[in-house]
């Protein structure tokens, strides 16, 4: 791990827009492939902007697939530079005074942050302004969880795994005031989700969300870091989240859960994680099934 720690740092010596290149570079050899990833995205596209005629559904699939290529590529200058070194290519902060103004509030705060631009930098900016319990699920290779720790440093927040003592941890630190971060769009697993619409289609969503914003009256805000052209540096956004979120309705809070992060991915439609194969279900016909093919 130690080597691999190693090579980091120094490719980290590139610059952003020369890694964001070979990262979209990535994503054209994806489409030309027509790997599975380009058909999970393929399909995405088609349910989440079904007008689009085939011309413009192609360029933004290529869009799509080039966004995901540098998501995966500007982990390289995201880890190997440091969180401190890091932080400097954030060149703008949208909505900052909502999470001043949340944590002044001493009722907790909830970050949920989706599947989208860098959120591995959010994390770190985050972390700068004030101490966060993540909620996540341990990595499938055990040595990476150590590398993770390693190259996030001081600024890393502490790791709270998605099982019942965690979810305890989450309210612990929110009735002290505390901040907890979440992936709203994150797909339980069956028989812990409820289904709301997602860009127009039912989607297995989360409730573990609305139920910490219900039981504890902790701030909810969207967060992600949006990726700027041409290697640029990144912009991020901190939204409200909206009304009925915190519902005794799982329904209607599970589905106002959904448009908040779909107010987010309108601000940056292709950096969304659009692989990710957020309309499968264990009980339903899954639209992924189908023959593979990708225009």
């Amino acid at each position: 791990m130690f080597l691999i720690y190693l090579l980091l740092r120094l490719l980290a010596l590139l610059p952003l827009r020369t890694l964001h290149a070979a990262g979209a570079l990535l994503g054209r050899i994806a489409l030309w492939r027509r790997t599975r990833t380009a058909h999970h995205v393929a399909v995405n596209l088609a349910i989440a902007r079904p007008g689009l005629d085939e011309g413009a559904r192609n360029a933004l699939l290529r869009e799509a697939l080039a966004e995901s290529g540098k998501s995966a590529t500007e982990i390289i200058k995201i880890w190997g530079s440091g969180a401190e070194r890091a932080l400097r290519l954030v060149r703008e902060v949208r909505g900052e005074a909502l999470f001043d103004a949340a944590l002044a509030s001493g009722k907790g705060v909830v970050i949920a942050a989706p599947h989208l631009g860098c959120w591995e930098l959010l994390n770190y900016w985050l972390c700068r302004k004030t101490p966060m319990a993540i909620l996540y699920r341990p990595p499938r290779i055990a040595a990476v969880e150590g590398l993770l720790r390693k190259v996030r440093g001081a600024l890393a927040p502490e790791q709270v795994r998605a099982e019942g003592a965690g979810v305890r941890t989450l309210y612990k630190r929110l009735a002290g005031g505390g901040t907890v971060g979440i992936l709203p769009d994150q797909k339980p697993r069956a028989g812990e989700g409820e289904f709301a619409p997602f860009f127009g289609r039912d989607a297995l969503t989360m409730v573990l969300l609305p139920r910490l914003a219900a039981r504890t009256g902790a701030a909810v805000l969207y967060a992600f870091a949006e990726r700027l052209p041409q290697g640029a540096g990144y912009r991020i956004h901190l939204l409200p989240a909206p009304d009925g979120l915190a519902d005794a309705d799982l329904a209607t809070a599970c589905t106002a859960l959904n448009r908040g992060v779909e107010a987010c991915v309108d601000l940056a439609f292709a950096q969304y994680q659009w692989q990710y194969k957020r309309w499968s279900a264990d009980d339903r016909p899954s639209p992924y099934d189908r023959e593979r093919g990708v225009g």
